[in-house]
């Protein structure tokens, strides 16, 4: 099982999540960071970290977004790697809380 950013991330941006990962499996994109699936390994140290609650473990990715599973694995094959921790956008925090945000998602 790999874990999965879903769509709370998208224009928010919090990197958080890539400073406690031990294997650095994040991929950043313009306005949205995925997991490799293939990299992964499960250590749930991201979760936590996650100020947008956007990570979910596969199996609990929400109702209704189960399709970042898949867009996790075919973004991160071409996005490249981040590994620290940067400044959010600094319009993240109005983004937080805002709903149906896929089409917002930059490639």
């Amino acid at each position: 099982m790999t874990y999965v950013v879903t769509e709370s991330c998208i224009k928010c941006k919090f990197t958080d999540c890539v400073d406690v990962c031990p294997v650095d499996c994040f991929r950043e994109g313009p306005n949205f960071l995925v997991i490799d699936p293939d990299e992964c390994i499960d250590c749930t140290l991201c979760v936590a970290e996650c100020p947008a609650e956007a990570i979910y473990a596969e199996d609990d990715v929400p109702a209704g977004q189960e399709r970042f599973t898949a867009l996790n694995a075919e973004l991160a094959r071409v996005w490249k790697p981040i590994i620290e921790r940067k400044e959010p956008p600094a319009d993240a925090d109005e983004w937080l809380k805002v709903k149906d945000k896929f089409g917002l998602l930059e490639r």
